[in-house]
């Protein structure tokens, strides 16, 4: 059975990726390899490549459609994000080229469409590592996903060009899409919380979006990402997000798997994907300095960039069309550019604190639209994180009479916040400059409500550095999150399940003490 095989390699090889500090798709590529390279001896062909083709698309499409679910139209209709993809497109397209020409004797029509497939980051790998870090709603988290779907739209023009593939005219009907938003919204209350409401996401990322997109003459992806963000102002869409996850997962872990199954490369693969990752650095510098000209300070500017240096899948899907004698040689490419990408991100945010000094100096001495505040002024209590566990706190010492601030890096959750009548601001607590700066006069307090365990760490020693004695309070869902939390310096650290536990408990006990 060749599927136990794909998971037994994808397994040991993401486990040993991660016992050395290394995200487990950089062992799934491994494993995509490993299977390429003894397929005579497990029976791995063409037919098998085929399906695990299909289940990769499949990954691709939910993955698109989840993030999908995550955007906001005004997060694209933004000059860094359109002045930036743009710009990007055409200058790294010009970079590469002259250098695909000096490397390789291709004819310039090929080389360019070459260069345009090296142009393009990877919308699964950044989609991926922004999630997993729970980065997808803040600013540079937007920027990156917003820039990135401008190259995807890019890239589906090149195909149908290149292919000399026209839409269907049936296409003119996706003009009427935004007029089913409310029967969608309708599909998804009915839905109700279980299998259902999965089945509504795979109907429309897979069926209505992906395969019908396709009907039209139009990319399956654009479908996924389209029905998506359509459903994503409805208040369960993250509900509905989280519901495909682990669907998603497993599909994806296909996606790292078909890329090294592709084939083993030869010698001039690897002198092509060994330039290419030494031409990697650039369309990082090249997106630096394009979003700090879009007024972006260097610290969205550098994670967002780190977020895109990379190449993209899209660029293996153009080959598979226009360029199949290169699809191994990109594959590669590809890869090793994940193997690069991946253990950078892991680290983006330390290494920015290391390299601020050097990088602040470079931003625009303006004003920014990612520019966070610089007082909290009156507030007793800071609340850091305003999803349901720091609104729910927020509300609490509000009620007790405490003059309370909350801080959130997702302008959405803002919205939300002050429509309810909240004192909620726009910062980023992994940012040193937001520390550096920041006046506190009156504050007492600080509950640290974050998602990511990451950020609590850094914002906890950032407050302790700056010289804050009060209280600082957190919660975690497992024991060895709350001990690194506690060893970075926070009082007390609240074990979420045990405390809703404890709750429930209180309650239980206050209504047989009133009933006796």
């Amino acid at each position: 059975m060749i599927e136990a095989t794909w998971i037994a390699f994808a397994f040991v090889m993401g486990l040993g990726a991660r016992s050395v500090g290394l995200p487990p798709l950089v062992g799934y590529l491994g494993a995509g390899f490993a299977l390429a390279g003894f397929g005579d001896l497990i029976g791995v062909g063409p037919r098998d490549s085929a399906a695990l083709a299909h289940i990769a698309h499949l990954g691709v499409l939910l993955l698109l459609f989840t993030v999908g679910l995550k955007l906001k139209l005004g997060n694209l209709l933004r000059r860094e994000v359109i002045g930036g993809g743009l710009l990007h497109f055409a200058i790294s397209s010009l970079v590469f080229l002259p250098a695909i020409l000096l490397l390789l004797d291709l004819l310039w029509q090929q080389a360019l469409l070459l260069a345009i497939a090296l142009s393009f980051s990877s919308t699964v790998l950044a989609a991926k590592v922004l999630e997993g870090k729970r980065e997808l709603r803040a600013f540079h988290g937007r920027v990156a996903i917003g820039v990135l779907i401008i190259q995807d739209l890019i890239a589906l023009a090149v195909m149908s060009l290149a292919a000399g593939e026209l839409p269907s005219p049936w296409a003119l009907t996706l003009f009427v899409l935004p007029l089913l938003r409310p029967l969608l919204f309708r599909l998804l209350d009915a839905s109700g919380h279980e299998e259902l409401m999965v089945l509504l996401g795979l109907l429309l990322a897979l069926v209505v979006g992906g395969y019908g997109f396709e009907q039209l003459g139009l990319s399956s992806e654009l479908g996924a990402l389209a029905f998506g963000a359509m459903l994503a102002a409805h208040k369960r869409a993250t509900e509905l997000s989280n519901s495909l996850w682990s669907i998603k997962e497993v599909f994806l872990v296909g996606f790292f798997l078909q890329i090294g199954i592709g084939g083993l490369p030869d010698a001039h693969a690897l002198a092509f994907a060994g330039a290419m990752a030494l031409l990697l650095p650039l369309k990082g510098l090249l997106f630096f300095f394009l979003f700090l000209l879009f007024r972006l300070r260097a610290r969205s500017a550098f994670l967002s960039s780190v977020s895109l240096t990379n190449y993209s899948e899209f660029g293996l899907i153009m080959a598979s069309i226009v360029l199949p004698q290169w699809m191994i040689p990109l594959a590669i490419t590809v890869a090793l550019s994940f193997v690069i990408s991946a253990p950078l991100n892991r680290i983006a945010h330390p290494l920015y604190e290391r390299l601020a000094r050097r990088l602040i100096p470079l931003e625009r001495d303006i004003r920014h639209p990612d520019e966070q505040p610089i007082s909290l002024g009156d507030a007793q209590v800071l609340v850091m994180g305003m999803g349901r566990t720091g609104r729910a706190a927020y509300d609490r010492l509000q009620e007790a009479g405490l003059k309370v601030v909350g801080l959130d890096s997702d302008p959405v959750v803002i919205e939300f916040s002050k429509r309810a009548g909240r004192r909620v601001l726009f910062a980023d607590g992994e940012d040193q400059m937001f520390w550096q700066h920041l006046d506190m006069p009156m504050a007492e307090a600080v509950i640290l409500a974050l998602n990511d365990a990451e950020a609590k760490i850094i914002s906890t020693r950032k407050l302790r550095e700056r010289g804050f004695h009060g209280l600082v309070v957190s919660h975690a869902l497992y024991e060895d999150i709350a001990r690194r939390i506690q060893e970075a310096g926070v009082d007390h650290t609240y074990l979420t399940m045990s405390e809703a536990g404890a709750g429930l408990a209180e309650h239980v006990c206050r209504d047989l003490q009133a009933r006796n």
